[in-house]
């Protein structure tokens, strides 16, 4: 009868109380495993630039449009915003906010592709070339530029002016009439920004919208001219960044895994995986945390914010709220990369990779349908403070200002 009395009232008893009575509410002998087996293996990546896998889907209803860019990480810097979320507890507060800064110089489109659909995929078809290529794009066929002959598309590109351009001609029309997907190749305007290389890199991408005919049409009017960031992306969209992460070489299991380290008397160390397995089978499964290479993988991640797209030569470190004329250079610039001088875009948070890396941008592939990816930016202030230091000044001016004539100055009035 007792028994029976205690099973009645276990069900007399909340579900929510049931639950936690049977489900176990630490990790004493089973948890989740440390890290994820979806990016074995976990190597050094092929791909210094980041690899489009995947285009999004085209729309032939929309005009022809490019949907990818290529920038160069330049560093971070905080902005003040205010948020625009109806119904949220922060709508119409100020919130402090990481952004990443990618310098975006704009591209050289050199080339035009066509693919047709087979069984096993896309296969290019033919490819059609500039008249007149750069440098910076002949360096990337050579090996050894200083060495070489420079004779690359010498004669590929009298095609242009035999027969006033009938060659070329038939290439493009076998695009129309055969191709279903169409990609330009660009490369980057490396005298543009201030590194050390000098090869450019090279991509394609793909041109969505429109029908064949519109799409070579369009290719075709944009070759040998400079394409700008703000042709392909615009302030408040949602993009996808491509990149490889930053280096770390040779780690062990607790750092590359996240394992737990085990006690402190642990015989021969403590970062170690106490078991790697059964004795039978007589070997290590792939699914066990093992040391090896950490960082320089391909990664991409998905659905980044675009806070602003800036011109070179503006103040385009200026807002309607903050109306001092600024760069959005920091003073000292960006530590390890420099100035910015050209178009830039900046992008909500982290960024993969190092500064100098080359990102790849990409529109969404997945579009984000919350109330973030929906809600307008208006940014009231660029952190613009020295990031070598605490940087108490905004702009050298200010700092003129508020320290006054230094000793400097006055040694140099006297000499001259």
């Amino acid at each position: 009868f007792l028994v029976f009395l205690g099973g009645f009232l276990s069900l007399l008893r909340p579900p929510s109380v049931q639950s936690r009575e049977n489900h176990m509410s630490h990790c004493k002998f089973e948890h989740p495993r440390c890290g994820s087996l979806g990016f074995l293996p976990k190597k050094r990546t092929k791909k210094h630039r980041g690899k489009i896998r995947k285009f999004p889907t085209d729309d032939q209803s929309q005009p022809p449009h490019l949907t990818a860019f290529m920038g160069y990480k330049a560093g971070c810097t905080q902005i003040v915003r205010e948020v625009d979320r109806p119904g949220a507890k922060l709508h119409k507060r100020e919130v402090v906010e990481n952004v990443t800064i990618i310098e975006t110089p704009p591209l050289w489109v050199v080339g035009i592709v066509g693919y047709v659909e087979t069984p096993h995929g896309l296969r290019s078809l033919t490819t059609v070339w500039a008249q007149t290529l750069g440098e910076e794009f002949l360096r990337r066929l050579y090996k050894n530029w200083y060495r070489s002959k420079k004779k690359a598309f010498t004669k590929y590109s009298k095609k242009w002016t035999e027969g006033e351009g009938k060659a070329i001609q038939v290439e493009l029309d076998r695009m129309v009439k055969y191709c279903s997907v169409i990609r330009i190749i660009c490369h980057t305007n490396m005298r543009a920004i201030k590194l050390r290389q000098k090869k450019a890199h090279v991509m394609e991408i793909q041109i969505n919208g429109g029908d064949t005919a519109a799409k070579v049409k369009f290719a075709r009017d944009m070759l040998e001219k400079k394409l700008p960031i703000d042709v392909v992306f615009n302030q408040d969209e949602m993009i996808d960044t491509i990149a490889a992460t930053k280096g770390r070489g040779y780690e062990g299991v607790t750092t590359r895994w996240g394992t737990t380290q085990l006690p402190r008397k642990t015989h021969k160390g403590l970062r170690k995986v106490a078991c790697i397995g059964a004795w039978h089978p007589a070997n290590v499964q792939f699914s066990v945390a093992r040391a090896g290479q950490h960082g320089y993988h391909h990664r991409t991640e998905m659905n980044k914010k675009i806070y602003r797209v800036g011109k070179a030569d503006t103040n385009n470190g200026t807002t309607d709220f903050d109306i001092t004329e600024k760069k959005i250079t920091p003073m000292g610039g960006f530590p390890h990369y420099g100035e910015i001088n050209e178009d830039f875009i900046m992008i909500k948070g982290p960024c993969v990779g190092t500064r100098k890396r080359i990102v790849t941008l990409r529109k969404q592939v997945k579009p984000a349908t919350g109330i973030d990816a929906n809600e307008d930016i208006t940014l009231k202030f660029i952190d613009t403070a020295s990031k070598f230091g605490h940087g108490r000044f905004q702009t050298f001016e200010e700092k003129r200002k508020f320290l006054g004539p230094l000793k400097r100055d006055y040694n140099k009035e006297v000499e001259e």
